[in-house]
């Protein structure tokens, strides 16, 4: 956030700012969306709504599941939520109480680590690097002292778009059961996921996208329209939940939020639907372009230690090699002032060597990227 207040600012004052730094998408809503929307103001009472949301699009989203994964999940099994920050929120305060243990990867999404942190519970990060390509794994939680009350994983992973394969996915699941762990699947970037190139040309697909639902209902998913949707200002998002959890988190809902935005819903029934995953999917190859073009684009540069780009719309980097005393914080405020370029310095993601990293999303434009990589060029000292 503060990039973006610093990056605002620049614009205000040059005119000239190329974002690389914003998670999310920089396309609207999907047209049938939008075409709701008007329908549900011309239409629609739009007050209160059930506090877990309304029927039709609950039924909307439990079939995205049963259709994307072959899982059986019907509409009492959805909790429609204000964001998938306002999901995170009411299940931490749900399932844990204060001086509960809950496991992170680093680096990983910060709101997770500070929500947790806020509510009383003890954060433990599990150091997560290119050896198990940025993710959690079993023999990670073996290593634990004690099974913690939850785990949190991602998949794809923001910041550094990796994904959890399917297997290990599943047997993340099964230790969570078999340890009385609360397994808590964060599925936001589903639907954006990329095949990569081997040593010889050959495509390869990216890694399966599973559910945790699959192996366990007794973990939790939480989903959103924010990313692949391309909706985040909407602030909608859901968890499949079990239910064991439903009453507690009703009670918090009824009493925190009421109910997710009104309009939101009924205008959200309409992205599931086929013309809005068409719209959808076009973004996602822009995305595969644009994210083509980091890949190759970096290593030219000297930026060669990258995370593996499986899903999302990012680009972790490693950029040690070119901070001299500074830390990426400050570097990236150097190149936004010089060139007006913003980046998201790492620290957020990672508390121990954030400082040497940084995130580019690609969600922008292809010519937005393409541009990026010119001024980078003529920023870096030539590799």
């Amino acid at each position: 956030m503060d990039v973006w207040k610093a990056a605002a600012e620049r614009q205000r004052t040059h005119g000239d700012v190329l974002s690389l730094a914003a998670g999310q998408p920089s396309t609207p809503a999907p047209t049938p969306v939008l075409r709701a929307t008007r329908h549900a103001v011309d239409t629609e009472l739009l007050g209160y709504t059930e506090t877990f949301g309304i029927l039709a699009l609950r039924e909307a989203i439990a079939g995205y599941h049963r259709d994307r994964y072959g899982v059986d999940v019907d509409a009492d099994d959805v909790v429609v939520t204000t964001g998938s920050s306002g999901a995170f929120t009411l299940l931490f305060l749900a399932a844990f109480d204060p001086g509960d243990t809950v496991v992170v990867a680093r680096p990983g999404y910060p709101a997770y680590r500070n929500t947790l942190a806020a509510l009383g519970c003890n954060v433990v990060e599990l150091d997560c690097g290119p050896d198990t390509r940025y993710q959690p794994t079993v023999a990670m939680l073996e290593a634990l002292d004690t099974p913690p009350a939850g785990l949190v994983v991602a998949s794809p992973a923001n910041p550094t778009g990796t994904m959890i394969e399917p297997d290990e996915l599943a047997a993340l699941a099964r230790w969570c059961d078999d340890h009385g762990a609360l397994l808590i699947s964060d599925e936001i970037y589903h639907g954006i996921e990329f095949g990569t190139l081997s040593s010889s040309g050959t495509s390869v697909a990216p890694p399966e996208t599973s559910t945790s639902w699959v192996t366990s209902r007794e973990s939790v998913v939480v989903g959103s329209v924010s990313k692949y949707f391309s909706m985040t200002g909407w602030r909608l998002g859901w968890m499949l939940v079990p239910e064991s959890l439903r009453p507690a988190l009703q009670r918090l809902a009824s009493n925190m939020t009421v109910c997710p935005p009104s309009i939101s819903q009924f205008a959200a029934i309409e992205a599931f639907g086929a013309e809005s995953r068409a719209e959808l999917d076009g973004h996602v190859a822009r995305y595969a372009a644009n994210r083509e073009l980091l890949l190759s684009g970096l290593p030219d540069l000297g930026i060669t230690k990258l995370a593996p780009a499986d899903g999302a719309f990012y680009v972790y980097a490693d950029i040690a090699h070119l901070l001299g005393d500074e830390t990426s914080t400050a570097w990236c405020s150097r190149l936004l002032h010089d060139t007006g370029l913003a980046l998201a310095p790492g620290i957020d993601f990672d508390t121990v060597r954030g400082d040497e990293t940084v995130r580019l999303s690609f969600a922008g434009s292809t010519a937005d990227v393409s541009a990026a990589l010119d001024r980078l060029a003529g920023w870096l000292p030539v590799p």
